[in-house]
């Protein structure tokens, strides 16, 4: 009797340890794969390996569409015949608009009508529609030649109303002014303070209105493949909605601080409750 005793102690004691292994390694197992999926949720360009190469696609930088703001500065040897191509500059003073020749200024732009025209002094109306900033260069500058206007040109364009609008789930959601002509989508999100802990990656709209239609391009951040798509490369006054994920869509309601928190905890909570009550009922 006295070593069966012994005998039923020591299964006793296996079973315990067996148990307890057990549940450290269901726990482990637990945060292991919370940290998986919290890795496949959130991080960018999850396919690419180390060296990765990819060809670039050529980008000609944005479009003139109808409405636009552009700036077209002639220069030459003879600054005064030059400046009969050029736009006065306008300051502002207590909200009014004033011409002025100092201080504060700001250079007055070329407004696209729509048909796609610009009305240039001495040249008249010219077609800007379709084109890139060097191709206007290139156009103001033949005509000029053309002309016999001005014999050396150098003709500077620049965009005066590209921005882009960045909403949702971002650190710091508005509208931004682009400077020069070219942006991409991870660029726009950095600008806006990237996307919150709270964002869906794979499903990043990119709204864009161009020639009378509206397209709605979806990016997944998490795939390489998003540096192909046409939305890559922003256009002025393109739209950026970043969607909330499950978890800030269903307890939006709660502090944005505890939320993740809380519900993780809970779940770890009842899974040690659960191992416990197997345990003890065991070890009976």
């Amino acid at each position: 009797m006295h070593k069966l005793s012994v005998k039923c102690k020591i299964y006793k004691d296996m079973i315990k340890k067996a148990v307890k292994f057990l549940a450290v390694s269901a726990v482990l197992v637990a945060l292991a794969s919370c940290n998986t999926d919290t890795y496949k949720k959130i991080n960018y360009l999850q396919d690419v390996q180390d060296r990765t190469t990819m060809s670039v696609n050529k980008n000609e930088g944005i479009i003139v569409q109808p409405k636009d703001q552009i700036s077209i500065v002639v220069s030459s040897r003879n600054p005064e015949l030059a400046a009969m191509f050029n736009l006065v500059n306008v300051s502002y003073q207590a909200g009014s608009e004033m011409v002025s020749s100092g201080g504060q200024q700001r250079l007055m732009g070329y407004s696209v009508d729509t048909n796609g025209n610009i009305d240039f002094p001495i040249l008249g109306s010219l077609h800007v529609a379709g084109l890139n900033r060097w191709q206007v260069a290139e156009l103001v500058k033949t005509e000029l030649q053309d002309r016999n206007l001005l014999k050396d040109p150098v003709v500077t364009v620049e965009f005066m109303n590209f921005r882009i609008s960045v909403l949702g789930e971002v650190t710091r959601p508005g509208t931004f002014t682009v400077s020069g002509d070219k942006i991409n989508i991870l660029e726009a999100l950095s600008i806006a303070g990237d996307l919150t802990i709270y964002g869906k990656r794979d499903k990043v709209q990119v709204i864009r209105e161009y020639g009378g239609e509206r397209t709605i391009y979806l990016l997944d951040l998490r795939d390489s493949q998003i540096f192909n798509s046409p939305a890559y490369y922003l256009r002025q006054n393109d739209i950026i909605l970043v969607e909330p994920n499950k978890v800030r869509a269903g307890q939006s309601t709660l502090n944005e601080n505890n939320l993740r928190s809380t519900s993780f905890w809970i779940s770890i909570g009842s899974l040690l409750m659960t191992l416990t009550t197997l345990i003890i009922n065991v070890t009976k």
